[in-house]
């Protein structure tokens, strides 16, 4: 019998390397609860990799959990967050996590807007079928350019084929650093709420069978 399991959401974060996905989860952590101060306190909590920090990119796509009180329905949702690579030589490890989420974060530098791997994570995305939450990040930029950008990405989204309810995508503008996000440009951020607001709202529930066989995909190990 297939079994939804709304107290559990699987998303994954994609982005062109530097637009701000690591932190954008780093707030996310920051505000969830979840943490102690002193788990917190580093720059970076998920580029735990001397390398990753040394470079200041992240290059193994890392899971983290959340549990997260829905203040609607007052139920414990268990969110996993999964930080993906933004540069071009660690794409295999976007596809591989791609097909472990059911929704994602596509993060777009306010300034830069959609590049060369905006792209290609985006057709990834479409190609397993997830519908992508935009977040237009690094607003508070001195040259961020948000409106503008949002337009670069519909404009995207159609030469990769979307179809209407692809392009009917949710948008969140959001400062990473700030740990802040709003649903509507004019307004003044305060947190991060919004992002947990979309991700509820858009990103589907898993679903299972529990009276069929166990059947895992070994995605990563680690010693």
């Amino acid at each position: 019998m297939n079994q939804v399991r709304n107290d559990i959401r699987n998303v994954a974060i994609i982005a062109h390397v530097d637009h701000g996905k690591t932190t954008l989860v780093d707030a996310l952590l920051r505000q969830s609860g979840n943490f102690r101060d002193s788990q917190v306190a580093q720059d970076t909590i998920l580029d735990s990799n001397p390398l990753e920090r040394e470079r200041g990119i992240t290059i193994l796509a890392k899971n983290v959990a959340i549990n997260y009180l829905d203040p609607i329905t007052k139920q414990t949702i268990k969110i996993n967050l999964i930080d993906t690579p933004g540069h071009a030589d660690f794409g295999g490890e976007v596809e591989r996590v791609l097909s472990m989420a059911d929704g994602c974060f596509l993060l777009v530098d306010a300034a830069e807007g959609p590049m060369p791997q905006t792209r290609f994570v985006l057709k990834k995305a479409f190609q397993h079928e997830l519908r992508p939450i935009v977040i237009i990040n690094k607003i508070d930029r001195p040259d961020a350019r948000a409106n503008e950008v949002l337009n670069e990405i519909f404009d995207l989204f159609v030469e990769l084929g979307a179809d209407d309810e692809a392009l009917d995508f949710p948008v969140l503008y959001a400062s990473g650093r700030a740990g802040t996000a709003t649903w509507k440009l004019e307004d003044k951020p305060t947190n991060i709420t919004p992002v947990f607001e979309a991700l509820l709202k858009h990103v589907p529930a898993p679903h299972g069978d529990k009276d069929k066989s166990l059947q895992i995909r070994i995605s990563s190990i680690q010693y």
